[in-house]
């Protein structure tokens, strides 16, 4: 049977990516050894991609994907094979909270932006999408073209001036809708931990030239320019996220400050939107977004533990969150991805597929999905 896409995000859905597996580890770890070749890794990991599209198939989502199994970080592996971007070792990681300093790995721009059309996402798509082979939708996640705004990426000397350094991310990423759009991708999400960083009191990923408004209206530019002229059926989603590693988290705060302006006119088809704990902030911000406009996926199920929510409970805030946004709207997923980057939040397998499986079950009972 063929899905056909006629409408993203689903009622039941996910962020993206999935614990890597066993196996996986094991050929990382044998290809930096120098014990298999850059191909026999590519292999291993095509292999493991085939098992885990089926367990998502398996468990009742009608969107699947490659659970980020080529990459070591969410965002990373892909800005640093743009033209103008390089991934290096910084002297110290992200802090996360209670002093978690994460793995030191980072992009910086070291020339003019543009995109690469030999860019290996491009390749591994269509690889995916054989795999997938109509029996779900396919999705493709990027980061955010708004990633690169975060503190210490501009070349000032490169870039004197933001707003030309924001035509040329908007050029480039416009030209990543097209190749990816020319290779399949008919589902896509940009993964947006720069955006809700805007709504957090401290703002962790400014230097202070700039004041909040600014770059709030900035990043709504990037996005909506980004998007101008893309292909109908294409959807596009953005997940805002507050940090996620080895199931910690970077930043709080509620998405009250960047509602007004980000939920009431990005023109995006759906936001996934963390909403897993007190850190979150209430439901409220849920009324700038337009009536019969983005579906709004609520991350009521943490992916950072196995431990099953309480049935009663995701009822009444899904109840709860209906005040805000007309129920047809509103769709379920886990806060974030099960690993965002290679080394996995603290749960098992078997407890990330159950998660899945239970967030379907309860789509159907309540969302008619």
């Amino acid at each position: 049977m063929s899905i056909t896409l006629t409408r993203a995000p689903f009622k039941a859905d996910h962020v993206g990516s999935l614990l890597r597996t066993d196996t996986i580890h094991q050929a990382r770890k044998d290809f930096q050894d120098g014990s298999i070749s850059a191909d026999q890794l590519y292999d291993i990991e095509t292999e493991e991609i085939k098992r885990i599209v089926d367990k998502q198939i398996e468990v009742g989502l009608s969107a699947v994907t490659d659970g980020e199994f080529r990459r070591r970080f969410w965002h990373t592996d892909f800005l640093e094979h743009l033209n103008g971007v390089e991934g290096y070792v910084p002297e110290t990681g992200y802090i996360f909270n209670e002093n978690e300093e994460t793995e030191r790995y980072d992009v910086r721009n070291i020339g003019k932006i543009s995109f690469n059309h030999d860019h290996p996402h491009i390749k591994d798509f269509k690889l995916f999408n054989k795999i997938v082979d109509g029996r779900a939708v396919a999705k493709q996640t990027i980061p955010s073209p708004n990633q690169l705004f975060n503190q210490g990426i501009r070349n000032e000397t490169i870039y004197p001036d933001i707003e030309e350094y924001a035509e040329d991310v908007i050029q480039t990423y416009r030209d990543a809708i097209q190749a990816f759009y020319d290779a399949g991708v008919r589902y896509l999400q940009f993964d947006d931990v720069y955006i809700a960083g805007l709504s957090s009191p401290d703002i962790p990923f400014n230097d202070g030239k700039y004041p909040r408004e600014y770059l709030i209206e900035l990043a709504l530019k990037v996005v909506n320019e980004v998007l101008e002229g893309k292909p109908e059926d294409l959807y596009v989603t953005t997940h805002l996220c507050r940090g996620n590693y080895r199931s910690n988290w970077a930043f709080e705060g509620s998405y009250g400050l960047i509602a007004p302006t980000l939920f009431a006119k990005e023109k995006v088809d759906g936001f996934f939107l963390e909403y897993d704990d007190d850190r979150s902030g209430d439901f409220k911000p849920l009324d700038y977004i337009p009536n019969g406009g983005p579906q709004v996926v609520l991350g009521l199920f943490t992916s950072k533990t196995g431990e099953l929510e309480d049935k009663a409970l995701i009822k009444a805030r899904i109840e709860e969150a209906a005040q805000f946004i007309p129920r047809e709207q509103i769709c379920l997923s886990p806060q974030c991805g099960f690993a965002s980057t290679h080394h996995g939040n603290k749960l098992t397998e078997e407890e990330q597929w159950e998660k899945l499986k239970y967030i379907v079950d309860i789509a159907k009972e309540e969302l008619g999905y």
